[in-house]
């Protein structure tokens, strides 16, 4: 359902025993199995994949089209067209998605907030109504 378009590739990696302090801006995918304080956010051009590994935590603002999480974030997650997670994860804040898959053991301490699909719509426009009067 969600193959249609080819996922992209996982050009970077925050590798186990880094931590980066500060926001993260990436193209195509990212996989962390670090740690980041700070928003990590996939370039609006492209479509992304971002991965957080079970080995990782993310405390900040998660901005991506496909998500999965099998690690630790704190701070809210938007996910433009899918957010898998994993048996592990474990999110402290509110969660946006187009889609939702979510595996037995992960946990949420937040919202659920699926986004609209009526939003991600342009609305068209529609002629104006005009009402004829009868004057006799």
């Amino acid at each position: 359902m969600f193959n249609k378009k080819k996922q992209p590739p996982i050009k970077s990696l925050i590798a186990q025993g880094t931590r980066v302090d500060g926001n993260v801006i990436f193209h195509d995918g990212l996989r962390v199995d670090g740690e980041v304080v700070g928003d990590i956010r996939a370039s609006s051009d492209q479509s992304s994949i971002l991965v957080i590994s079970e080995l990782a935590s993310v405390t900040g603002e998660i901005f991506a089209d496909h998500v999965i999480i099998n690690g630790a974030v704190k701070g809210p997650v938007n996910a433009k067209e899918l957010l898998e997670l994993q048996p592990k994860a474990r999110i402290e804040g509110d969660v946006a998605y187009k889609a939702l898959e979510m595996h037995q053991g992960a946990t949420i301490a937040g919202q659920l907030k699926p986004m609209a699909i009526a939003a991600l719509v342009v609305e068209e426009d529609k002629p104006t109504l005009k009402l004829a009067a009868n004057n006799g």
